[in-house]
Formats: C-alpha cells, sequence, structure tokens
C-alpha cells in the first residue's frame, strides 16, 4: 500500500537512525503484510540483527514504541507490523488517482497465423495481450496495439496452394466431413477457408505427396525473395480468413492499432541490410550447405547454439526477418512488450541474444503456457480444437438461461445485450485470472461458470453500485467523515491498494494479478453494500454514498482494464 508507505517511511527512519541502523537498504523489505490481520505493510527486522548485534523481536518490540503516525504499529516475531487508521485512509482513498505512467509502449500479441479460426489455445494470447494493452492504458501509458502479420510462411504457402488446386467437392471428399461446419458460421470466411488448409496437410502427410511439397516450397521460397505476384497470391488466401479472426476478437473486445506485414522487411530492404551486419559479426559462422549462422555458444547460449539466419541459397529465414522487425518496432517507443507461447522461449533468447550482439535492445516478453483438452493439446492442423466462436454463443446460451430465470421481466433485447457482455467478460476473465505461465486443461464447464470467481461475481457488484447510484439519482457531496465499520475498512484498504495491483501488473507483464484483485474488490464491496447502508429511512448517508460511488468508479476502470463489460443492471 504505496499511500500508507508515504507517511510511514519518514517516521521508520528517523527511529531507525536513532537506535544505530546505517543505510535505507530496508525499504527494499518494507511490503504488503502477508497476512492482512496483521496489518498493511510489515517491516521484518532480522537484517537489522548483525549491524547491531540485538536480537530482532527486541529491535521490532522497541521501534514499535517509538514509531508513530496515522497509523497502529505491532510487533509480531521479529516483524514490525503498520496499519493504517480507518479516517486516514478514508480521506486518503477518495484522492486516489490512478493514471500516473507517461511510456510509449508497443505491444505485439496474436500474430496468429491467418490459416484458420480462432481456437481457444490460440485465444489466450490475444486475451492476454489486450489485457496488458488495456491495462496499460488504464495506467496513463500511451500504448500501441500491434498484430505482425505472417504474410509468408510456410502455412499461408500451405493455405495459398490449397485454395489454388483443390475444389470444394475434393476438399469435401478428403476431409470426409462436409457437415462438419456449424451452419452459424457459414459465409463466415475463416471457417470455411480452414478447410482447405486441414485438407492440403492431409494430402501432405500422406505417402506420394512429394510434388506437393515441391510446388509449395516454391511459393514459400519465392515469397521470401520478395515475389510480388507469390506475395499478392498469400494475402488472396489469408486476407479473407484474417477478417474472420479479426471479426471474433472484436467480439471479444480486442482491436489492433496496426498490422504490420513480414514480408515488408525483405521489399524495403531491412532484412538484406541485417544480413550483412550479421555476416561481419565475429561470431558469424558458414555451414557445408552455404547456410550462414551466429555461434551464439560463444555467448553463453547452451543447447542449440547455431542460430541460423541465411539459407545457402541466399533467402532470410523467419527469425532474420523477426530480428529486423524488432529493430523495426524499437523505434516506435520507448517499450517492448511480446506476448508469445512457451515453445518460443529458444527462439525468443536467440532473437534477444542476437539483438545484444548487434547493439540494440531487447523487448520484454510475455511467455504463457499452453490451455489443453482434456484429451490432449489443441491442434487446428488436426482439427481438435474448441473455435472461440462456438464458445462465445454457449457462454452467450447459458448466460441468457441464468438471466431469464433470474428476471423474467427483462425484454428479449435487454436479456440478449445482457447475456452477451456476460458471455463475453466469463470467457476472458476464465483465462486472465489464470497466471500466464500455468497451463490449464479447458473444460466447457469451468469456462462457463457464473458463481465464485468469475466475472459476473465482479459484474453484479458493480450493478449493486450503479443500483445505489440511480436512486439517489445525483452526484455523491463533500461531507463530513461517518462512522468506519470494519465492513467499510476493509473496503477502503482494498480500493487503496488499487494503485499498487495496477503498478505490479503493468510493471511485472502479469495481468492475472490485477485481475485476482478485481475479486478482492467486488468481495469488499458486497460486504460494505451488505453492512453499509446508503439509503436509510429515505434519507442518504452522504458519507456511505461516496465511498460507494468511490469503489464504483474503480470498478468501473478496473473491469474495462481486465476486458470485463461494465454493465449498470443484470
Amino acid at each position: 500500500m504505496d499511500i500508507l508507505r508515504t507517511i510511514v517511511e519518514p517516521s521508520l527512519e528517523s527511529a531507525l537512525t536513532d537506535i544505530g541502523v546505517k543505510g535505507d537498504f530496508w525499504k527494499k523489505v518494507l511490503d504488503v503484510s502477508r497476512e492482512k490481520n496483521q496489518g498493511d505493510l510489515s517491516l521484518p527486522c532480522f537484517a537489522f540483527a548483525k549491524q547491531l548485534g540485538r536480537n530482532p523481536v527486541d529491535i521490532a518490540t522497541d521501534l514499535a514504541a517509538s514509531v508513530s503516525g496515522e497509523f497502529d504499529v505491532s510487533a509480531t516475531g521479529g516483524y514490525l507490523n503498520f496499519k493504517a487508521r480507518s479516517n486516514w485512509l478514508a480521506k486518503n482513498v477518495m484522492e486516489i488517482e490512478t493514471s500516473p505512467g507517461n511510456r510509449n509502449v508497443l505491444i505485439e500479441h496474436t500474430s496468429a497465423n491467418p490459416n484458420g479460426p480462432f481456437h481457444v489455445g490460440r485465444a489466450r494470447n490475444a486475451i492476454l495481450g489486450d489485457t496488458l494493452v488495456r491495462l496499460n492504458r488504464l495506467f496513463g501509458n500511451d500504448v500501441r496495439a500491434e498484430y505482425y502479420v505472417d504474410d509468408m510462411g510456410k502455412q499461408v504457402g500451405v493455405l495459398a496452394w490449397a485454395l489454388q488446386n483443390l475444389s470444394k467437392k475434393e476438399v469435401d471428399e478428403i476431409l470426409d466431413d462436409e457437415d462438419s461446419i456449424n451452419p452459424k458460421w457459414s459465409g463466415k470466411k475463416d471457417h470455411e477457408t480452414v478447410r482447405w488448409y486441414q485438407a492440403a496437410q492431409n494430402l501432405r502427410s500422406k505417402d506420394g505427396a512429394e510434388e506437393i511439397e515441391k510446388d509449395i516450397g516454391k511459393l514459400v521460397h519465392a515469397s521470401e525473395h520478395g515475389d510480388d505476384s507469390v506475395l499478392a497470391q498469400f494475402e488472396d488466401a489469408y486476407k479473407p480468413v484474417l477478417d474472420g479472426m479479426l471479426e471474433t476478437l472484436s467480439r471479444l473486445g480486442i482491436e489492433f492499432d496496426t498490422f504490420t506485414k513480414e514480408s515488408k522487411f525483405v521489399v524495403d530492404g531491412s532484412v538484406s541490410s541485417l544480413m550483412e551486419r550479421l555476416e561481419s559479426l565475429e561470431i558469424h559462422g558458414v555451414a557445408d550447405n552455404g547456410a550462414h549462422y551466429l555461434d551464439l555458444g560463444q555467448r553463453g547460449l547452451k543447447g542449440k547454439t547455431d542460430f541460423f539466419y541465411r539459407r545457402g541459397d541466399g533467402s532470410s529465414l523467419y527469425a532474420t526477418r523477426d530480428i529486423a522487425y524488432h529493430m523495426w518496432k524499437w523505434t516506435q517507443c520507448d517499450d517492448l512488450v511480446n506476448i508469445l507461447g512457451e515453445d518460443h522461449k529458444l527462439q525468443a533468447k536467440q532473437v534477444g541474444m542476437t539483438l545484444i550482439e548487434l547493439g540494440e535492445k531487447v523487448p520484454d516478453v510475455m511467455f504463457y503456457a499452453f490451455i489443453k483438452l482434456p484429451e490432449g493439446k489443441m491442434s487446428t492442423r488436426k482439427g481438435n480444437v474448441v473455435f472461440m466462436d462456438d464458445l462465445l454463443e454457449e457462454a452467450k446460451a447459458h448466460a441468457a438461461a441464468v438471466v431469464k430465470e433470474l428476471r423474467s421481466d427483462l425484454s428479449d433485447d435487454e436479456i440478449n445485450i445482457i447475456s452477451e457482455a456476460v458471455g463475453v467478460s466469463a470467457v476472458r476473465f476464465n483465462i486472465v485470472k489464470v497466471s500466464p505461465d500455468k497451463g490449464f486443461t479447458f473444460r466447457w464447464e469451468d469456462a462457463l461458470s457464473f458463481e465464485g470467481e468469475s466475472a459476473p461475481f465482479v459484474m453484479y457488484s458493480h450493478t449493486r453500485a450503479c443500483s445505489i447510484a440511480r436512486k439517489v439519482g445525483r452526484d455523491s457531496q463533500p461531507t463530513t467523515q461517518g462512522d468506519v465499520v470494519p465492513a467499510m475498512h476493509e473496503l477502503l484498504r482494498s480500493m487503496a491498494s488499487y494503485p499498487d495491483k495496477l503498478h505490479t501488473a503493468v510493471s511485472e507483464n502479469k495481468p492475472h494479478i490485477f485481475a485476482l484483485y478485481m475479486l478482492e474488490l467486488a468481495t469488499a464491496y458486497n460486504s460494505f453494500y451488505r453492512d453499509c447502508h446508503v439509503i436509510v429511512n429515505g434519507e442518504v448517508d452522504e458519507f456511505n454514498y461516496a465511498v460507494s460511488e468511490k469503489a464504483r468508479e474503480l470498478l468501473r476502470k478496473g473491469m474495462e482494464g481486465v476486458g470485463i463489460i461494465p454493465l449498470e443492471s443484470m
């Protein structure tokens, strides 16, 4: 709780100086208390024992008697604990500022190969990335959400070959499941076109596919040399698919500011210039087949130490183009963040080390673990996926059933609006609240759960605050403080942590920290709602109303930050 730290540190510094502690190293260990019942901030005194030649328990006890301020102090087992007083909290929480940032940040996320619809596994990148974009904006940073379009890789080449060489009848015969498309998505190009990709993958896996591989290889080779006609053919193949993918993402509230094509850096000469620079490095080498590489083992890389950046025929590799892309991105921002699956860790390490070798900066990377189905990993190629479009429809239908049961007074249009918002929010939050480095198994019942630690729980808390505001019918007014009962004190403590949780989530690229905090804030508000009535016998308790309104503001901003749609009634 940083707002408390500002008044604790001066008094604590004076007390520590008086007992002979030298330096301010203690500021790094003054931190949020592990247990709420201990206080808001805690200082372990063990580090002072050697310097002072005293028992840490005695040190904490002496300090507790000499430190004072708008907080309560206690000593427990060598720890000095600080707890903000209710009146001080109430005054300072009302003045919380939530937008201290001023950085120019570029966040590249999603960048999925445009060869088929989004499935739940792919969507984790998009949802985490978009949440990080939202939280950075909430923090006050100037953020640009970037999509890197793979317009020249092998997967796009497979799709382009399939669309050029296979008819719909042939695709249906190869897949032997012509009724597999959900009629709901008839005409949605990503759902339709993925069948050509899957049919081509089927053919490539069979014996005698050498000619197909040769044709696809020619297309990819031409694209990597910047062949305009092939790049145009690739764009014709992937663009309708990409448009369908973006339509799905838009339903999830995910939008992009810019799209940058991979081919840009081949066509504009950036890749050629880069390969010349790489060739001049002292760790450069040439393989027997004429391919060029960097020996990153000389720089400490373990395992696969040869980083190939140029084929024997002179064409570049994906990683080469990625390095050129990173060098360009750094001209666009102060801070650079990439969202990548855990299977990209080695390549990200190689790219980072190469950037350092070139004297360039290295981006921050949020790696995320994969989502699995109960029967195994999702794969567009194999077709064993849960498409995000289908999940959103299921979520909406489930939400509609719940809303109809609870609110029989609502019209069909009102139910449609609420169920769409609840369904989308539930799906997003189910993914955001899990730490990115933790994988989990996707289960329908978890994704569509509206109880416990879920988006609807947070949404309902917000609608309660909105209901109070509608009944009062005006803004809150300046007033003297009233009595602070335990439920209000806990809400004030939770609201006071808002800037801290937001800062941590943004600075450490961990959106789940703020998502879990929103559950804490919603829980605290519900207790406040139960115990601290705003309207009593027709009269407005101005102090309670002011606290409720501040909570409503923070709930709404925080919900938008994690991608929960802040409805005013449910």
